[in-house]
């Protein structure tokens, strides 16, 4: 699990950013509308990681319907979206070094007896989003159920259910719950990558190899979505595909260990030395206490004869 960073709550402010570090940065971007296109303003809009709750950002739209956050670390993000009087949307996205990720969304109008059941399938999720950084994560994933009893159109329940499961070690249960998640919202970022590495752990890596596909599809600059898809090419035989994958990975992260590894290893069954030789030298570089490595030293041997 990556290193948690404290929680940040910012709101937007004109400020001249030092350039080196603007550059290490992504952005994000909305425009929220009601359901004629008119802008919606007062809009809450949460920005979450993907990769820890702890990381969320807080602000409303302007009444244009825009909003924009700045200073993002690179990487998938949630964007959730309430406005009374309105269904809760939510929306995926992949935040890449100086770039800004944008989107547009209409709000859909709900009744008040519906309102009210979303608002509690709403804090039942919240209640469910303590409980996982609380590391509870079986009452997590019973919270989570109850909300979807709810709400069982929203697919962003179906995603952390699918989580908080993974954490109790119920793979096949959780795995239900993330295709559940892309049948409900196809374009999802994480709902794809999510059911592709159970598939994959699985070792369904021919079924798990659709669902990369349509991750990197959706977020071409995802070198790990990249990296994981090449796994998946490799191990269905297709050396080729899987090479030009760890080679795109290694564009977007160059400092990819793992992919010039596996780019190395598939390199050495091709018999192309002098690349297979650079792939791993770099890689026990970057990596000299990695579990390969010492098979990464034996092939340099092996090779070097």
């Amino acid at each position: 699990m990556r290193r948690k960073s404290p929680a940040v709550v910012l709101f937007f402010v004109a400020l001249a950013l030092p350039a080196a570090w603007a550059q290490t940065q992504g952005r994000i971007s909305g425009r929220i509308l009601d359901p004629n296109g008119r802008p919606l303003d007062k809009v809450s809009v949460s920005i979450v990681a993907q990769w820890t709750s702890s990381v969320h950002y807080e602000l409303t739209t302007d009444k244009n319907g825009k909003f924009l956050q700045i200073g993002l670390t690179p990487g998938d993000y949630q964007v959730r979206l309430k406005k009374d009087g309105y269904g809760p949307a939510s929306k995926d996205l992949h935040v890449s070094i100086d770039e800004t990720s944008d989107f547009e969304l209409r709000l859909k109008t709900v009744e008040a007896a519906a309102e009210k059941s979303l608002s509690k399938a709403d804090s039942l999720f919240l209640k469910a989003n303590k409980l996982y950084a609380d590391q509870k994560f079986t009452e997590a994933a019973a919270a989570y159920e109850e909300a979807i009893k709810l709400a069982p159109g929203s697919w962003g329940y179906y995603l952390n259910l699918g989580l908080a499961l993974k954490k109790t070690g119920r793979s096949g249960e959780a795995l239900a719950a993330f295709k559940k998640a892309v049948a409900l919202n196809p374009d999802s970022i994480s709902a794809n990558k999510e059911t592709g590495e159970a598939l994959a752990k699985a070792e369904n890596f021919a079924e798990a190899k659709t669902y990369y596909e349509k991750a990197v599809n959706l977020s071409p600059a995802d070198a790990e979505a990249r990296y994981n898809l090449g796994i998946c090419l490799s191990s269905t035989g297709e050396p080729e595909a899987a090479l030009s994958q760890f080679d795109k990975a290694l564009e977007l992260k160059p400092d990819f260990a793992d992919a010039l590894y596996q780019k190395g290893t598939l390199l050495v069954g091709q018999n192309r030395v002098p690349e297979a030789v650079a792939s791993l030298e770099k890689f026990l570089e970057l990596a000299p206490n990695h579990e390969k490595a010492a098979v990464a030293k034996q092939l340099l041997q092996y090779l070097k004869k």
